[in-house]
C-alpha cells in the first residue's frame, strides 16, 4: 500500500511538471511582464540615493598639559554613544538647517543621518543619505563642523578633529534596478505557476478516457470522436439547414443523420 502512495504521489508530481511545460509560455511572459515593469517603474518614480559620509577623531584628554595616555583612549572609546546621540540632537540639526537654509525639519535631517563608531576606535563616522550627491556633502561637512563644536562644549572635552571630511558620492546607493527586476521576475514566475497548478487542480471535468477510468473507476467501451472541423463543414452545415427548414428543433446530430 505504501508502494501504491509513493507511486501516485511520483504520478502526481510527474503531471503537475507536465502542466507547467504546457503553459510555460504563461509563465515566460508574466515574469518577463513583471519584471519590465518594476524595471520601468523604479527607474521613472524612484530617486536615486546617494550617501556622503565625514570621520571625526575625538580623544577626552585628562590633563592638557601631558600627552594622551591610554586612560584617555578608554574613555573616548567609553563616551562613543554619548557622541553619536549630541550628533543627531535638535541644536545640531536646527543650527545646520538654519545656515545651510534648509526647508526639512528636524526629525527630517535626522531620519537621513546615520552615526557609527566603529569599535575599539576613537572614530565616529556620521553619513548623511540624500537624492542630490552634492548636498550630501555639503550636509555631512556641516554636520561634521557643528556636532564637533558640540562635543567640545557640552563635554569639555579639548577638540574634536575632522579626520575626513565628506566627499561627493559618485555611484548612488539605491535604488537597485537589477535585484528589483530579479526579485519581480521571481514573484511573477511564482505566482502565475501557482495559479496555473491551482486552476488544474481544482478542474475536476473529465477530459477523455483516462480521466474516466482513474477517477470513476470503469473502462470505457468505445469513444466517438469530436471532430470541429467536420462539424462545421458545409455540409453539416448545409444539412443542419435543410433540417431547421422543415421544422427540426432538436441536437445536431439528430438533424445530421
Amino acid at each position: 500500500m505504501e508502494t501504491n502512495m509513493n507511486e501516485e504521489i511520483e504520478i502526481n508530481i510527474k503531471e503537475l511538471f507536465q502542466v507547467l511545460l504546457r503553459k510555460l509560455w504563461i509563465v515566460a511572459f508574466a515574469c518577463a511582464i513583471c519584471a519590465l515593469t518594476v524595471g520601468i517603474l523604479t527607474k521613472l518614480f524612484i530617486k536615486p540615493m546617494y550617501t556622503s559620509t565625514t570621520k571625526l577623531y575625538v580623544i577626552n584628554r585628562q590633563n592638557t598639559e601631558k600627552s594622551t595616555t591610554y586612560t584617555d583612549l578608554q574613555t573616548g572609546t567609553q563616551l562613543a554613544k554619548d557622541y553619536k546621540i549630541l550628533v543627531t540632537s535638535r541644536p545640531v540639526t536646527e543650527q545646520i538647517i538654519c545656515e545651510l537654509g534648509l526647508t526639512m525639519t528636524h526629525e527630517d535631517l535626522v531620519s537621513s543621518i546615520t552615526v557609527n563608531a566603529p569599535t575599539d576606535t576613537r572614530i565616529i563616522e556620521i553619513t548623511i543619505k540624500n537624492q542630490d550627491p552634492y548636498v550630501a556633502k555639503q550636509l555631512a561637512d556641516a554636520i561634521g563642523k557643528v556636532s564637533a563644536e558640540r562635543m567640545v562644549s557640552v563635554m569639555e572635552m579639548e577638540k574634536a578633529n575632522i579626520v575626513e571630511p565628506g566627499s561627493i558620492p559618485v555611484v548612488p546607493i539605491g535604488p537597485n534596478v537589477s535585484k528589483n527586476i530579479l526579485i519581480a521576475g521571481i514573484i511573477g514566475t511564482v505566482v502565475s505557476s501557482g495559479i496555473i497548478l491551482a486552476l488544474y487542480i481544482s478542474d475536476d471535468t473529465i477530459k477523455g478516457t483516462d480521466d474516466v477510468e482513474k477517477f470513476l473507476g470503469i473502462t470505457t467501451l468505445a469513444a466517438i470522436p469530436y471532430e470541429e472541423d467536420v462539424l462545421n463543414s458545409r455540409r453539416v452545415q448545409a444539412a443542419l439547414k435543410k433540417a431547421y427548414k422543415k421544422g427540426y428543433r432538436g441536437g445536431l446530430n439528430n438533424a445530421i443523420y
